[in-house]
């Protein structure tokens, strides 16, 4: 890079990413100002650049958006786990709803008819899953704990988390103390948060056998801090509790609008805002107008977090997930409600071919929820399900994007509706549903 990229420059921002990084246009080149704002004018400095692009590290905001504040975390900026801390709810959520909107036109050709308000929950203390690094760092004689940083692969020098749900949130110095003090202390890479209603659980994983004064330190800290502990020595069905030595009860959480208990292992996948997720059910099962004579497909359904709720409202209602493991948990909890008129199964839902006895029956509802990837293959095969509505909750809005495309432009759907899920606060993750009816 020439040394005059290297100087400090002066620019005002144009724009701005999902993710926090300000535009701005000089010389012709785009910079990407990671945490300038629009209409800001900053001073910043080119550290990578690109083809149609420089990386700038921020170094001054000379004048400030109305919408900068002041992050409430001693590491922002250093940790990964938050890009938006800088900026205030409201913008937060404009830049996602922004970020949706430029997916739908760019990647899928559609707009919906309407938009739907964003829908908004807790901003602090939401994180109820996580997974935290752990790292022995001799030079600074502790044991790191925490999410890793934003731009290098290391683990943030942090004491607390403001996301992590309580207890975990402050709890960070006490896990750096309790892992310095075992003799595998560099052989623990990180710990699995669960917080359930009626418990916290904290799975070790561990790559060489604790030894007996370890599992002593480790069941000491489950008792004082009223923890359930769990080592992992290899893949989730190694998991094993060690603190206390039985369970009286499952990990769970509820849905009480629909009168839902929900019982997951602890490495289970788990909606990680409790609050969100109350309203996203609701929200999704009040826009599927689900009856008692109507039958509901739940695909890539989980433990059930959709499909249970659904039962009290609909007919009959059939799960379908690829881990075998999260479909028994899924039925089991139906047996825990009370349900008989819902089923799972297991199915690679990227390897349907319309020969299925469940695809043949078809359905009148659909509620898809799926990873990343999204949910090409169901789509493309959607004229044999044949739903009247589908409800498409989605956490990645370029998969989505692709998805309404074929939705709409192939299998004669209408896009009625689409809004933005606040469930991750502070971050860049956007979390989106989307609203499909039969034309």
């Amino acid at each position: 890079m020439p040394k005059r990229r290297r100087e400090p420059e002066t620019a005002t921002i144009g724009d701005v990413t999902h993710d926090g990084r300000g535009i701005a246009s000089v010389e012709g080149k785009k910079a990407f100002v990671a945490g300038a704002l629009p209409g800001e004018t900053v001073q910043f400095i080119r550290r990578k650049s690109r083809r149609n692009f420089d990386e700038c590290e921020l170094l001054d905001v000379l004048e400030a958006s109305a919408d900068r504040i002041a992050a409430r975390c001693a590491v922002f900026g250093r940790c990964g786990g938050c890009a938006l801390q800088h900026v205030t709810p409201r913008m937060q959520r404009d830049i996602k709803a922004q970020t949706l909107k430029d997916n739908l036109e760019r990647i899928g050709r559609v707009a919906p008819e309407s938009w739907l308000a964003p829908m908004e929950g807790p901003e602090w203390n939401y994180r109820r899953r996580a997974r935290l690094a752990v790292k022995d760092v001799p030079a600074k004689g502790r044991v790191l704990v925490g999410f890793r940083e934003r731009h290098a692969p290391f683990i943030t020098d942090m004491h607390r988390c403001e996301v992590l749900a309580k207890p975990v949130d402050d709890m960070i110095d006490a896990l750096s103390e309790l892992i310095g003090r075992l003799s595998i202390r560099a052989r623990l890479p990180q710990i699995e948060v669960a917080v359930a209603d009626n418990d916290v659980a904290l799975v070790f994983r561990v790559l060489d056998p604790p030894s007996e004064a370890d599992k002593a330190e480790l069941f000491a800290f489950g008792a004082d801090k009223q923890l359930r502990i769990y080592l992992q020595t290899g893949g989730l069905d190694s998991v094993s509790l060690l603190h206390p030595s039985s369970e009286s009860e499952a990990l769970y959480y509820a849905l009480p609008e629909f009168d839902i208990s929900i019982a997951f292992e602890p490495v289970d996948f788990i909606q990680v805002n409790s609050d969100i997720n109350q309203r996203m059910v609701s929200f999704a099962i009040e826009n599927l107008q689900a009856g008692p004579d109507d039958r509901v497909l739940d695909l890539y359904c989980g433990i059930g977090n959709f499909s249970l709720p659904l039962a009290r409202r609909a007919g009959t209602v059939s799960g379908v997930e690829g881990e075998a493991g999260l479909v028994a948990r899924a039925g089991e909890n139906a047996q825990r409600n009370s349900l008989s008129n819902v089923e799972f199964r297991v199915a690679d839902l990227s390897k349907i071919d319309g020969t299925e006895s469940w695809v043949k029956a078809g359905c009148d509802r659909m509620l898809l929820d799926p990873a990343r990837s999204g949910a090409a293959e169901v789509v493309r095969q959607m004229h044999l399900f044949g739903p009247e509505r589908i409800v498409y909750v989605s956490c990645h809005p370029g998969t989505l994007a692709r998805d309404a495309a074929t939705l709409v432009h192939e299998k004669g759907y209408r896009l009625e509706a689409a809004g933005i899920i606040d469930m991750f606060p502070h971050t860049a993750h956007v979390e989106s549903v989307g609203i499909f009816t039969k034309s």
